[in-house]
C-alpha cells in the first residue's frame, strides 16, 4: 500500500454479488432513503410546530429522529452513487470520515435514550420535583454530552486509523463501519484501548442504567394507580422498542463485523442493511404512532392534508 494512506483509493466487495440486480437496488435504496428522510422530519416538524411538544422527552425524541436523518445522510447518498456506478471505490480519508460521523451518531443515541430514561424516572417517580430537575439548562447539557462525547472518542479511533498502515484495499462490505480495521497490518494498542473504552462507556453503562432506571420506574409503578401505570407504558414501551432494537444491532456490529467471520457476502450485506434500515425507519413509526400527543398531531396533519388517518390514538 502507499505510505499515503490516505490518498489510497478502496473497493467495496459487495458489487460482484449483486451486479445484475443493481438499479433494482438502486431504486429500492431511494426510495427508503426518501421515505426515511419525510417520516422522521415529519415526527420533528410537528415536535418544532408545537409548544405541548416542547418537553424534555419530546426534545429527546427530536434528537434521535435527527439522528436517524443525518446518519443516513452519511451512508445512503454514496450507496446510491455506488449502485448507478461501474465501480464502487472510495478514498481511505473519506472511509474514515464516513466512520466517524456514523458511529458518533450511533453511539450518541445509546446516551439520548439514556437521558429520556432518566427523564421518565423523574416525571413518574419524582413527579414534584419535576419541574426543578428537568430545566431547560439540564436538557441542554445532556443533549451536548450525548453528542460531543461519542464525536471525542470515536475522532481517536478515526485518528489513530489515519495513521495505521494498510495491507488491504478491499473493504468487506458496502459502506466504512468496523470492516475498516480489517484493511490495516495490525490493530494498534490505542485503537484496540479506545474501542473498549467506547464499548463500555457509551453502549454498555448506558444500556445498563436504562435497565436499572426503567426496573425502578416499573416498580414504582406497580404500586401506583392504574393512571400512573398506563402513563409508564405508554411513555417507556417506546423507549425500551428501540433500545432493544439498537443493542442487537450493535451487538452484531461490534461482536460479528470486527471479528471478522468467514461469513458469506450476502449475509453480510443483508445484515448492514438492516442496521442501515432498521433504526431510522422505526423511530418515526414507534413514536409517530405509540406516543400519545404525536400521534394526535399527526392525525391532525393528515387531516388537513386530505390523508385518511389511520392511526388511533
Amino acid at each position: 500500500m502507499d505510505e499515503e494512506s490516505n490518498a489510497t483509493y478502496l473497493t467495496l466487495d459487495w458489487y460482484t454479488e449483486i451486479n445484475k440486480y443493481r438499479y433494482i437496488f438502486f431504486f429500492v435504496m431511494f426510495t427508503l432513503y426518501i421515505l426515511i428522510i419525510c417520516t422522521n422530519s415529519t415526527i420533528l416538524y410537528l415536535i418544532w410546530n408545537h409548544k405541548n411538544l416542547h418537553e424534555p422527552m419530546y426534545i429527546f425524541i427530536a434528537a434521535l429522529l435527527l439522528n436517524s436523518v443525518l446518519y443516513s445522510t452519511t451512508v445512503y447518498p454514496k450507496l446510491l452513487i455506488d449502485f448507478s456506478s461501474e465501480k464502487q471505490v472510495t478514498t481511505y480519508s473519506a472511509c474514515l470520515f464516513q466512520f466517524f460521523i456514523f458511529y458518533t451518531l450511533v453511539l450518541s443515541e445509546f446516551l439520548l435514550l439514556a437521558a429520556m430514561a432518566y427523564d421518565r424516572y423523574v416525571a413518574i417517580c419524582k413527579p414534584l420535583e419535576y419541574q426543578t430537575i428537568m430545566r431547560k439548562t439540564t436538557v441542554g447539557i445532556f443533549l451536548v454530552v450525548a453528542w460531543l462525547v461519542p464525536a471525542c472518542q470515536v475522532a481517536v479511533q478515526a485518528i489513530a486509523s489515519a495513521e495505521a498502515k494498510l495491507c488491504d484495499s478491499n473493504i468487506k462490505g458496502i459502506f466504512c463501519n468496523n470492516a475498516v480495521y480489517t484493511l490495516q497490518c495490525e490493530r494498534s494498542k490505542l485503537i484496540t484501548i479506545f474501542g473498549v473504552v467506547i464499548v463500555l462507556d457509551l453502549a454498555i453503562l448506558p444500556m445498563l442504567f436504562i435497565v436499572f432506571t426503567y426496573t425502578k420506574i416499573f416498580i414504582v409503578s406497580h404500586r401506583s394507580c392504574k393512571e400512573i401505570r398506563k402513563k409508564a407504558a405508554e411513555t417507556c414501551l417506546p423507549h425500551l422498542l428501540v433500545l432493544l432494537s439498537l443493542s442487537v444491532f450493535f451487538v452484531y456490529d461490534v461482536s460479528i463485523a470486527r471479528a471478522n467471520p468467514d461469513f458469506p457476502k450476502t449475509t453480510r450485506i443483508i445484515m448492514t442493511l438492516q442496521i442501515m434500515l432498521y433504526q431510522p425507519l422505526l423511530n418515526p413509526f414507534i413514536y409517530g404512532l405509540k406516543m400519545k400527543e404525536i400521534s394526535k398531531h399527526l392525525n391532525k396533519l393528515l387531516s388537513q392534508t386530505n390523508i385518511s388517518p389511520c392511526i388511533k390514538t
